[in-house]
């Protein structure tokens, strides 16, 4: 009987210090992996947009109206376009953009819905996010609010997002969050909007929490990062 008592003492022992070693991967090891690949992905972005590349030709727009691709190219699955900026989670907070949602593109920062609009065009961009492990990019997301800046750019243009409703709490399987003209988001006519989406609760995925923007303003880079962005 001691013996049997001895065997399985030492056994949850081995197994309560597994389940801790691997909630410390959870916790730690895989934020700081996703951190690194997030900043990869951030500088391999502006190398190319520094020697030229990925610079879509726009057409010419109305001073302050906002300006879109001309034939924008599709975006490649699992490749980064665009960085985004949102201050209300912190000045220094910028995620890289990636073409779709799938696991290993999550990981990587935050995808974009493939058939939902591009960057800056009419329709709906759509956004989601990891909120907690693999870099937890959308933590913070409970803190947006109305009014709040969404920045973006793909390297020629700075896009400038106002949110106007969420953070709303829905379930998985409604879907109608990303159309063109989301049904809840209080839009009545066609626009260019902003779509992000995020888990909830903060470690679980029961629900889901929503926030829409819509396209306040663009400028081209080389005038300088907008106003939202600047201290």
């Amino acid at each position: 009987m001691r013996l049997v008592v001895r065997t399985v003492s030492e056994l949850c022992i081995t197994v309560g210090t597994v389940i801790v070693l691997f909630v410390a991967y959870v916790l730690f090891w895989t934020g700081v992996k996703a951190d690194t690949v997030m900043d990869d992905e951030i500088d391999r972005l502006q190398r190319q947009w520094a020697e030229g590349e990925i610079r879509p030709t726009r057409t010419a727009a109305a001073p302050g109206a906002p300006a879109a691709p001309a034939e924008p190219a599709a975006y490649e699955n699992g490749r980064a376009f665009a960085i985004m900026y949102i201050p209300r989670l912190g000045f220094t907070w910028n995620k890289p953009v990636l073409e779709g949602t799938r696991t290993d593109t999550l990981k990587k920062g935050l995808g974009h819905y493939a058939g939902t609009a591009q960057l800056g065009q009419r329709g709906n961009f759509s956004v989601a996010g990891h909120r907690r492990t693999y870099g937890d990019p959308f933590k913070d997301f409970p803190r947006l609010r109305p009014g709040d800046a969404v920045v973006l750019t793909d390297g020629t243009t700075w896009f400038t997002y106002r949110i106007d409703k969420g953070p709303y709490k829905t379930v998985p399987t409604d879907i109608e969050v990303i159309d063109p003209l989301p049904r809840m988001s209080g839009y009545t006519r066609p626009g260019r909007y902003l779509t992000l989406t995020t888990c909830e609760p903060e470690w679980g995925h029961s629900h889901r929490l929503i926030v829409w923007a819509h396209l306040d303003s663009t400028q081209p880079v080389e005038a300088g990062k907008p106003a939202a962005l600047r201290r």
